[in-house]
This record gives structure tokens, C-alpha cells and sequence, in this order.
């Protein structure tokens, strides 16, 4: 397999010490078993980076920043618990300790003389890291407020008030206890939230100490399984349709542009053919260079801008990867739409969605340039996803309304037909592998570090499990133990 920066290697190298990094695009995947497509010949493009040390330095101080400002964790408990993974793991003993402003807000992480990067607390738009020697983001930070009632007074899922309605009687309370327990069971695991919806009720839940039902928890990729709702929500408007050409302007500039062919539908199947490097790749390897996928996350860029112009490595709707590039392509076209109407971008998801199911608050983050950056710094409490997965639990519909087209959930829950096993919907994963012990026809949004929310249709169930992210390895087993036994607690739907 050759170079997947081609011929531009020495260029790379070159770029690389000079702290920059050189996207290269030269008939990249030409051999893939996929049907490579060849790029524009000399499409280059210098995006602003560092060395793979000071990205992880960068993204780091992000992650802290959102733990402690978003979260309200305690920043040591934090250092050690999830932002740890974003630096080369040989260097984690090297990393200073946390300089935490709570005056301006911010979290400064220091590798050496030399490095030092920072992340800036927005309010409504979270944490936003700053490239290097910048002390602002290039946009205006606008507050988010919902225009629901108090969520004390307003039952459930409208609202967080106890509901009166009495424990199924064809459900094994029992078994669902030790559900709970088996959750919680291993330390490790970090587990610090687990909640399980059964017929629009929550029939157990419980949060670490320090956790409660308001703290906005990172969701990581979960954040993809929203766009893939905010996506929902413009088809069933008219805005376009599934299988239309994705309306990105760049893509359709030149009649001979190979993107031209990529779909609405392709993007959600994380299928567009699009060249971005991403870890989950079969031929990623050690001469792969810094992963794009990654350096959306650690590289304060324009993240629209870099994923919508990567060149094409494979025919649309021929090979399925888990790149970043399709959701922030969704994310793009999602913010082009709602600005052509009119409307302010960075309130709309909790006008248009959140308000409508219940959701108060939902900390979607941006890149410093103002775009959301859903595909993992994203952050919810347990309930905003038990709502969430009832919204398809109910086929995308709400109180009456349709908030997503007829159809659009049995389309997320489909195998994606060019992903070579039946993994992989519509930015959601499938069970169709049968990862966990539940029915294959299940489907859940999952993020990094054991991030869980869980529909299973065939029992009217939904299953959120929250943590931080070093728990990832002891949580997963664990989280099997706990979906057996409430299989075993709760019967079939009627």
C-alpha cells in the first residue's frame, strides 16, 4: 500500500518542521480494494499545526477546560480521568500541571519551555481551544436559553418532575437493580451515569458522587448521532432530501468535481469516498502522519473548511469509514442552511430541537471559528440522551409533531450498505455484529471513552451510559453485564 500522503512525503517532513502541516492530495487509494478515484492533481493545502506533542498538549487543555468549566469536575480528577489520551502516551509524565484561571476562565497546559497551549470557557459554546499565541476565538460567543418552563415543575420528559406513574408490573425490578449495580460494580469502569427509559419512563438511574442529573457529561461521538437529528429535522423542513447531491458549494464549482456525486445519505453512512486519515483506517499505519481525524480536535482550524475540501480517495457508497470528515461535512451544510434562512446558527439546536423534547441545556462546543464541532466535544446529561433516544424510540415524533421525516429512523438503523460488516447505519451505530447481548436490531450514538446511548426498539428501551474516559477498558464488559440482565428483566414490546 502506498505512502497515504503519496508522493508529498518529503514535503510533509519538511512542512512538519516548520510547523506546518501539508495535506497532499495525489491519487491517494488508488489500489483500494475500494476503487480508488484519482484527486485534482497539485490540490494542496497548508492547514496551521505542530508537532504531534504540541497538538497534544492542545487538545488536552481543551479537554480539561470543558471538565472543569462545563462539567464542574475537579481539574486533578480530571487530568487523570479524560483528557490524558490526547497526548503520545510516553510523553504524559512530562505534561505540567494545569494552570486554571477562574477568572478569565481558561485552562493553560505547559509541556516544556516551549509549548503551551490554551482553552477559553465561552458560556453558551462551552470550552473553545485557541490557536497558539491567540488569547479569543474569531467569533462572537452568543448565550443559549431555553424557553421551556422550569424543569422542577414540568413532568417527564418534558420535564424532570417525579413521575406518579408505577413501576411495570411485567418488569423484574430485582434484575434491574442488579442491572444498576453491575453498571457501578468496577471502580475503574467510571462510571458516572447510568439511566434506563422503558415505555417513555425512567425506571432506574443513578450517578457516581459528585454527579447528578444536571451535569453535562462529555458524550464525545455521541455528538454524531445529533447532527445525523439536526439533519433529520431539515429534510422533514424540505430543506433537501436524503439522496440529493449534499449542497456543498465547493463540491459543485467544477463539473468535473468527483464530490459532486456524494449524497445527503452517503455523508450520514460515513461513505462519501472523502481522503481523511482517521486511526479506524485498515491501511493507517506508522507512516500515515498525524491523523486528520484527530487533528480537527487538537488544531484549532476551521474544521468545516478543511473537511469539505479533502479530495476523494473512493467512489461514493463503495467503502465505509469511520472518519470525521462526513459528520462535520453534515455539520457545514447544517450551518449553511440556517444562516440562508435567516436564523442565528449557534442558538438554533435548542430552538429548533432541544426545546422541543425537553432539553434545557446541551453544551455544544465550536472550533475558534464558531462551527459546532459534534463530532466529539459535546456534552449532555443522561436524560437530554434518554430524550433523545425516545425521540426514536417514537419514530421522530414528539407530543404530535414530526420532527424527523417518516422513515428517517428505520434509515439511521440500517446497515449502511457499503461497510463491510452490519455495523454502521446513519451515524449510529447498529448491533448487527452482535457487540453487545442485545438484539442485533438494536442501535445506539457511542463516544469515545464509553460513551453509551442505547435504543433497542424490540423492548421500547433505551439505555444511557455516561463516564470518563480512562474507565473505557474495565466499562465496556461491564456494561454487557448490566444490558443481560435487564434483557432478562424486561419483556419483548407488546
Amino acid at each position: 500500500m502506498k505512502d497515504v500522503r503519496g508522493t508529498c512525503r518529503s514535503a510533509v517532513t519538511l512542512a512538519l518542521g516548520a510547523g506546518l502541516l501539508l495535506a497532499c492530495a495525489d491519487n491517494p487509494g488508488a489500489d483500494s480494494e475500494a476503487g480508488g478515484v484519482s484527486a485534482p492533481e497539485g490540490d494542496f493545502r497548508y492547514v496551521p499545526a505542530g508537532s504531534e506533542v504540541e497538538l497534544g498538549v492542545a487538545g488536552y487543555a481543551k479537554v480539561t477546560c470543558s471538565a472543569v468549566f462545563v462539567s464542574g469536575r475537579d481539574p486533578e480528577e480530571a487530568v487523570h480521568t479524560s483528557g490524558y489520551f490526547m497526548m503520545p502516551e510516553a510523553e504524559l509524565p512530562n505534561v505540567a500541571r494545569p494552570l486554571i484561571d477562574y477568572d478569565r476562565r481558561t485552562v493553560t497546559l505547559e509541556f516544556g519551555d516551549d509549548i503551551a497551549r490554551t482553552a477559553v470557557y465561552t458560556g453558551g459554546q462551552g470550552c473553545v481551544l485557541l490557536p497558539a499565541g491567540e488569547e479569543a476565538p474569531f467569533f462572537e460567543p452568543v448565550e443559549v436559553v431555553s424557553t421551556l418552563p422550569p424543569a422542577g415543575t414540568t413532568p417527564w420528559p418534558m420535564g424532570d418532575a417525579p413521575s406518579n406513574r408505577a413501576f411495570p408490573a411485567d418488569v423484574d425490578r430485582a434484575l434491574v437493580s442488579e442491572a444498576v449495580e453491575l453498571a457501578f460494580s468496577d471502580p475503574e469502569a467510571y462510571t458516572a451515569a447510568f439511566l434506563v427509559l422503558h415505555r417513555g419512563q425512567i425506571i432506574a438511574e443513578r450517578y457516581m458522587p459528585g454527579i447528578d442529573k444536571d451535569t453535562q457529561l462529555e458524550s464525545w461521538s455521541m455528538g454524531k448521532s445529533l447532527t445525523a437529528t439536526l439533519i433529520g429535522q431539515l429534510i422533514e423542513e424540505g430543506a433537501f432530501a436524503l439522496d440529493d447531491p449534499a449542497p456543498i458549494p465547493e463540491w459543485h464549482e467544477d463539473a468535473a468535481d468527483p464530490r459532486a456525486d456524494i449524497r445527503v445519505s452517503d455523508l450520514l453512512r460515513m461513505s462519501s469516498g472523502l481522503r481523511f486519515i482517521a486511526p479506524r483506517d485498515p491501511d493507517y499505519g506508522p507512516d500515515s502522519g498525524y491523523p486528520d481525524h484527530m487533528f480537527v480536535y487538537t488544531g484549532a482550524i476551521d474544521i468545516f473548511d478543511f473537511a469539505v475540501n479533502r479530495p476523494m480517495q473512493f467512489e461514493p457508497n463503495t467503502e465505509g469509514r469511520y472518519r470525521n470528515s462526513d459528520p462535520l461535512s453534515l455539520g457545514y451544510i447544517v450551518r449553511r442552511t440556517v444562516e440562508a434562512r435567516g436564523e442565528e446558527y449557534l442558538t438554533y439546536p435548542q430552538r429548533a430541537l432541544f426545546d422541543k423534547i425537553g432539553i434545557r441545556q446541551q453544551v455544544l462546543e465550536t472550533d475558534p471559528y464558531g462551527n459546532f464541532q459534534l463530532t466529539g466535544y459535546d456534552y449532555g446529561t443522561a436524560r437530554n440522551w434518554a430524550r433523545i433516544a425516545l425521540l426514536y424510540l417514537r419514530d421522530g415524533l414528539w407530543n404530535g409533531e414530526r420532527i424527523l421525516p417518516e422513515g428517517y429512523v428505520d434509515f439511521v438503523s440500517t446497515p449502511a450498505p457499503a461497510w463491510r460488516r452490519p455495523e454502521y447505519g446513519g451515524l449510529f451505530w447498529i448491533n448487527g455484529v452482535g457487540t453487545m447481548p442485545i438484539p442485533e436490531t438494536a442501535f445506539y450514538a457511542s463516544g469515545g471513552g464509553g460513551q453509551r446511548t442505547i435504543i433497542i426498539p424490540s423492548h421500547d428501551l433505551a439505555v444511557v451510559r455516561l463516564g470518563h474516559f480512562r474507565g473505557n477498558g474495565p466499562g465496556m464488559p461491564i456494561l454487557n453485564d448490566a444490558l443481560a440482565k435487564l434483557m432478562a428483566a424486561i419483556p419483548p414490546a407488546g
